[in-house]
């Protein structure tokens, strides 16, 4: 029997799979620890041409964690066709099954913004005010001013969450239970914003 045929890529079909790949390393070691070695052996493909594609170690790292939050952000994006209440349940539902379902990759994720590269960081800090900027936006839909005191507590509850979901260590109890924790600690930072904030909790 003939062997079949193998299919040949088009550039940029090989390099969405060599960043899958990457992304999928990325859940079982730090991003320091991602090489590109590993990841030429896996795709089966020389190490030169991995740096045809991503130019130096750098540049493959900063395009993992650029898909890899990417990946993050669309998972978690708010429905806009839900009510805003539903929307944030929907969201707060979202986020720690993303996390909890991908933990190691989130946690690699996330420690990158230590990274000695600054593109890295920039790129995990921009995935952050994405979220915040989110919570911001529903926030307001609620009818709580935006000051810049409503963006600075929604951008160190998304640092909260991220810890809290990260260090939640029953990925397979009550997930509902744990973004509801979530909500309530949201409700409560956001009191201390505005005493009107009481109404985000009036679905839950």
């Amino acid at each position: 029997m003939p062997s079949p045929r193998r299919t040949r890529l088009t550039p940029d079909q090989r390099r969405a799979q060599l960043l899958l790949l990457g992304r999928d390393l990325l859940g079982t070691r730090t991003l320091d620890e991602l090489s590109i070695d590993d990841l030429a052996e896996k795709a089966g493909i020389s190490r030169g041409l991995m740096f045809h594609y991503f130019k130096s170690k750098q540049g493959f790292h900063r395009a993992v964690v650029e898909a890899a939050c990417e990946d993050f952000l669309a998972r978690t994006a708010p429905d806009p066709a839900l009510e805003p209440l539903a929307r944030l349940h929907a969201v707060l539902g979202a986020f720690v099954d993303y996390v909890l379902d991908h933990r190691a990759t989130y946690v690699s994720l996330v420690r990158g913004a230590a990274s000695a590269d600054e593109t890295v960081r920039e790129l995990v800090e921009n995935a952050r005010r994405t979220q915040a900027d989110r919570v911001t936006a529903g926030c307001v839909e609620l009818g709580l001013a935006d000051t810049p005191l409503l963006r600075t507590a929604a951008r160190a509850w998304v640092v909260f969450a991220e810890e809290s979901v990260v260090a939640w260590q029953e990925p397979d109890s009550d997930r509902t239970g744990l973004a509801e924790f979530l909500e309530r600690t949201l409700v409560a930072v956001l009191g201390c914003v505005d005493e009107g904030a009481y109404v985000l909790g009036a679905g839950g």
